[in-house]
């Protein structure tokens, strides 16, 4: 073969192995446009949405069933709003709950969802109104020290002069 033949056939190749990487990256960062499949959306808001991020799963019974697709502060209530995008296959009811949970001890944050017993369901651009805030572990660290502070200035024996 000549040097050109071999040269075109090592191109074509590689550009095929970093098609598949990139597909393959996507799939697995569960990135990738699900091909029709129909979505609905869905708000909650939160106190304190802790490290949650854009595109964070969305679960229920540890399956996932949609996409946190933004996040921003309403500014009259001064709570965080989240808008999740959830697949059109999973219908929840209206007393469903959203909490803010964490995978593992410090994994990724997810929302959540509890169903309820309500027989009417949620509908496209509803509210969550059952919603629990994350566990900021910093604001635990705190609470603990500081009451561990106050206990001991409690069990302290009073000097005597």
């Amino acid at each position: 073969m000549k040097r050109s033949t071999i040269d075109l056939w090592v191109g074509l190749f590689v550009a095929i192995g970093i098609a598949a990487m990139t597909f393959l990256s996507l799939k697995v960062a569960n990135l990738t446009p699900q091909s029709g499949s129909e979505t609905y959306m869905l708000t909650a808001d939160f106190d304190n949405i802790g490290g949650l991020k854009v595109k964070a799963p969305v679960k229920s019974s540890g399956v996932v069933v949609g996409r946190v697709t933004k996040i921003e502060l309403d500014t009259k209530r001064y709570v965080a709003r989240a808008t999740l995008t959830l697949d059109k296959q999973y219908q929840f009811s209206r007393d469903t709950s959203a909490e803010i949970l964490t995978a593992g001890l410090l994994g990724e944050q997810y929302i959540g969802l509890v169903q309820g017993g309500d027989p009417d369901n949620l509908a496209s651009g509803d509210r969550i109104s059952l919603t629990s805030s994350a566990l900021v572990l910093e604001q635990l660290i705190g609470k603990f020290m500081t009451s561990f502070a106050e206990k001991g200035t409690q069990d302290a024996p009073a000097k005597t002069e």
